[in-house]
């Protein structure tokens, strides 16, 4: 009977001790390292385009420190504010980014707000800055404007002449181009495309006079004597011999486009506290890189971001009220 009683007692402890053990795994499992599976980055731009090379390049370092898979998906259209609505409207568990930018979060709210359908500020939670891109004017080489005024005062004396390119309606670009024609009192003729390489195509093979775009973008071509750069909207290291719009008496400044990563508002805060620091480091990995390419990398905390886009998105509203770029109700 004794030793019945021992055996039924060691039975016993045997299975409170299994009984702790799962317990104490249970934390654990809740609790695995975030991120444990791949992570989807919708990138709002054509493949090619300048956005996609760089939004590419960051995934790639991400993926280094964050030591899981950054699957990138392309999602172009109405000037990046499809990719960014979809990121909107993803699970909020942090496994899906948008690399977005000032064409989405500012600029298509402010002039073709009935495309837009989320709010850049509660939709969206800023997770840092990437780059500045700046634009400007490009023309092909042979063109008869040797400087911004001389194609001022041709677009003066033939209204809607110059046919313009950018990538989009409501895009950074496109907000530039008016603003350029309010400024100098001109009128030229808007020509949209998707976006990508197609905007600088369409000056080489004639079907536009002009693009407003990233020097970026123009700067390759530049260099192999195929296009001149007449106006950029930021002074830029190493070209000072491109003048922006206030160099040559206007009073009104000119908006530089940006790129940052974001997710849909709402996301855990482990998620948070893995994407920050990640990012932060990805960034400064890839700023040699960019600056290169004609870009300005400069990494922004998420609240250095939001000031900057909130501030951004105020002054844009007041640019358009007095240049008459809001649509019409």
């Amino acid at each position: 009977m004794g030793r019945e009683i021992m055996k039924f007692r060691q039975l016993c402890f045997v299975v409170v001790a299994v009984v702790l053990g799962l317990g104490l795994l249970a934390p654990s499992v809740s609790s695995a390292k975030w991120p444990d599976r791949p992570i989807t980055l919708i990138i709002p731009y054509v493949p090619g385009a300048t956005g996609d090379i760089t939004a590419r390049m960051l995934a790639d370092e991400m993926e280094k420190i964050l030591g899981v898979k950054i699957i990138p998906s392309n999602k172009p259209g109405a000037s990046a504010v499809l990719g960014t609505d979809a990121a909107v409207r993803a699970k909020k568990d942090g496994y899906t980014l948008v690399y977005a930018g000032a064409s989405a979060l500012v600029y298509a709210p402010i002039t073709n707000p009935q495309i837009v359908k989320y709010d850049p500020f509660k939709d969206l939670e800023p997770l840092g800055f990437h780059y500045y891109f700046p634009q400007g004017i490009g023309v092909k080489a042979d063109a008869p404007w040797k400087n911004f005024q001389e194609m001022v005062e041709h677009a003066k004396k033939n209204p809607g002449q110059i046919r313009v390119s950018t990538i989009g309606v409501g895009s950074t670009p496109h907000f530039v181009l008016e603003m350029i024609q309010s400024i100098t009192g001109t009128k030229m003729t808007h020509v949209p495309f998707e976006g990508g390489e197609s905007v600088v195509t369409a000056v080489m093979g004639g079907h536009v006079e002009a693009t407003c775009d990233g020097f970026a973008k123009i700067k390759p071509h530049m260099e192999a004597g195929r296009m001149r750069f007449l106006l950029t909207t930021t002074k830029l290291p190493g070209y000072p011999q491109f003048p922006t719009i206030t160099e040559l008496g206007y009073k009104e400044p000119l908006f530089a486009t940006w790129f940052a990563l974001y997710a849909a508002a709402g996301i855990p805060e482990e998620a948070r506290n893995a994407l920050v620091p990640a990012i932060e480091k990805a960034v400064k990995a890839t700023k040699e890189r960019v600056d290169k390419m004609g870009s300005l990398c400069e990494y922004k905390s998420p609240a250095e971001l939001r000031k900057m886009t909130e501030e951004e998105y105020r002054v844009g509203v007041e640019t358009a009220k007095k240049m008459n770029l809001t649509p019409k109700k």
